[in-house]
């Protein structure tokens, strides 16, 4: 089941709009990780893929847990049920857990750890899970809400900068959970 959401589509036009607004001889002059990192930071990477807590301001990036995932002790509930008619989802208070009718999905740990990160995955791999929507490039389907549908519509140069970055943040060992399927439909 491959799924678009609002919330994808917005956070990739954010990306290209951002993208248009470089100019060319400075990203010319970026190392590709410098690349990635300016393609992560406006792409929203963090809005999911690390954990968000109550700041003074309100609720903010956790950056001691930089794409690391939804963290592993956090046990979240069976999803709610939804009312009937249009889909809906909801999320954990941490943005890393999200509930909707394809069940629940965790955000992945993103950072270089060899056993719960992207450590052991090629750039090949990552760039083959991004245009496909296959986990590690072959595993289970990429769930909602990760837009993999948009990130996968940028060039080969883009997503190996994002590639090149990711493996120059700080490893965090953050094993996260698998999904869960959707409760079986009451008859």
């Amino acid at each position: 089941m491959r799924l678009r959401t609002p919330l994808a589509g917005l956070t990739m036009m954010c990306v290209a709009a951002a993208a248009c607004q470089q100019p060319r001889s400075t990203v010319a002059a970026q190392s590709p990780a410098e690349h990635g990192k300016y393609l992560v930071t406006v792409g929203g990477c963090n809005d999911c893929h690390t954990p968000w807590k109550l700041g003074e301001k309100g609720p903010e990036p956790d950056m001691a847990r930089m794409l690391s995932g939804h963290p592993e002790a956090m046990k979240f509930p069976p999803p709610p049920a939804l009312p009937p008619g249009p889909w809906g989802a909801v999320a954990a208070l941490t943005m890393t857990a999200w509930a909707g009718p394809w069940g629940i999905s965790y955000t992945s740990n993103l950072t270089p750890d060899s056993e719960t990160g992207l450590g052991a995955l090629s750039e090949e791999n990552f760039i083959k899970a991004m245009r496909t929507g296959q986990h590690f490039g072959g595993g289970r389907e990429i769930l909602p809400p990760m837009p993999w549908n948009w990130v996968g519509k940028m060039t080969d140069e883009d997503l190996k900068a994002i590639y090149a970055y990711l493996r120059t943040v700080p490893p965090i060992k953050n094993h996260v959970p698998d999904p869960v399927p959707p409760a079986p439909a009451a008859k």
